[in-house]
């Protein structure tokens, strides 16, 4: 039997596409942390496992400081009225004794709940803690009596602005980190821009969150966390090359950011797809490998592996891509995406008993996946197993019964069928 015309898509665009996306999309969050050391307790940063969990990495290593300034300077920013007794306290987060320093300020807190001074050396030490949430309410209750008395701490609003970033209550956070960047006569950092172009983004506000981290790259160009946001907004703008310029700079400034690798990747095959020019597509996909193979380093999940092979496929690698799929499809948790593209792989490198094999386990992992059956009916035919083609091909019509491509499918295999 000569088989004419059997659509053997590459997926290279497509459904394929989508895979990519949806692979970024599960990847992790959108809201990378940083591993750099903060000024305060941490900075949040563009997650290097968007990665592992499919949730944001806990906030990196705490940069132990006693204030949320870069400068060791006190954390009172106003003469405390109770010196003599947070004296202790404040000397035992100097000398990062932090659990020490938190139940001593405390219980003075508790004897006088009108210290201010007593709950913000609390939520320092919290903060150096990771104790994010106690942080942020006991630096509330400092901001509060501050500002009751008129003594308002710029310490003590940035690092409340910090524990509402690092707790995610943005809304919160936001107006502090507006007062913490436009401050008369004080130029603003690049970690407070960051966290206000982080709230902002969170809160909706993605056209203030671009002004933001464009206003923290301007203070320090190697900033690879806002970096990374203004290519996600970019990306998801559709301004692809905007977006993988600025994820390029990213990942050149920190190579760990596995949420930035993961945008790459996609941004490159999404941009490969839609070219017109063979070259240029050509020369996407094989960056969308380097891209790819760059996220295994730093994340070795099979949803990494996927994208990757999805761009080792785009770049007609087919071995290569089976190669890295077969890594993560042995066990019975294999996802039906991944099983499907190992299929693909296989098919492609006419490898086609396990092509079938793989496109079986994906058939029966996601049975509504119509891409399945256009390749496990094309591996059936292309085998000469006639009758399971056209079962396959007929599955395939069902779901999609306005898919010409199965109904010529379906004509073209039922005559073998009959004649076996």
């Amino acid at each position: 039997m000569t088989i004419k015309s059997i659509p053997r898509l590459l997926m290279t665009g497509g459904a394929l596409l989508l895979f990519a996306v949806a692979a970024f999309a599960q990847s992790g969050s959108t809201r990378p942390r940083r591993v750099n050391p903060a000024p305060t307790a941490t900075r949040a940063e563009p997650s290097a496992s968007a990665t592992t969990n499919n949730a944001p990495t806990p906030a990196a290593n705490a940069n132990s400081v006693t204030s949320p300034r870069r400068r060791n300077n006190p954390p009172a920013g106003n003469a405390p009225t109770t010196t003599a007794d947070t004296s202790r306290a404040y000397e035992l987060l100097q000398q990062k004794q932090y659990e020490a320093a938190a139940r001593a300020a405390k219980q003075i807190a508790a004897s006088n709940p009108n210290d201010s001074e007593a709950w913000k050396i609390a939520g320092f030490a919290e903060m150096n803690l990771k104790q994010y949430g106690e942080a942020a309410n006991d630096l509330q209750r400092a901001l509060d009596l501050q500002r009751a008395a008129s003594q308002e701490d710029a310490n003590t609003v940035d690092a409340l602005a910090q524990a509402y970033v690092l707790t995610e209550k943005f809304d919160r956070a936001l107006p502090l980190l507006v007062t913490a960047t436009t401050r008369k006569g004080a130029s603003p950092d690049a970690i407070m821009l960051y966290y206000r172009g982080m709230a902002e983004y969170q809160t909706g506000k993605a056209i203030d969150a671009e002004r933001s981290f464009n206003a923290a790259v301007k203070v320090n160009p190697k900033d690879a966390a806002s970096l990374y946001y203004l290519g996600l907004i970019a990306f998801k703008g559709g301004r692809l090359d905007d977006s993988i310029s600025l994820l390029n700079r990213a990942t050149l400034n920190d190579a760990r950011i596995a949420s930035a690798w993961s945008l790459l990747t996609t941004a490159y095959l999404r941009r490969a797809a839609a070219s017109t020019v063979e070259a240029k597509a050509d020369a996407d996909y094989l960056s969308a490998v380097r891209a790819g193979e760059s996220l295994t380093r730093v994340r070795t999940d099979a949803e990494a592996a996927t994208l990757f092979a999805q761009a080792l496929i785009g770049a007609k690698q087919f071995a290569r891509a089976a190669a890295v799929l077969e890594k993560v499809t042995g066990g019975d948790d294999a996802k039906g995406v991944t099983l499907y593209l190992l299929g693909v792989a296989h098919s492609r490198a006419n490898d086609f008993p396990k092509a079938i094999a793989a496109l079986e386990r994906a058939a029966s992992k996601t049975p509504g996946d119509v891409n399945i059956y256009r390749e496990l009916g094309y591996a059936y035919e292309i085998s000469k197993q006639y009758g399971k083609a056209l079962t396959a091909y007929e599955k395939g019509a069902t779901l999609a019964p306005n898919d010409t491509d199965f109904k010529e499918s379906v004509e073209r295999v039922r005559p073998a069928v009959q004649k076996q």
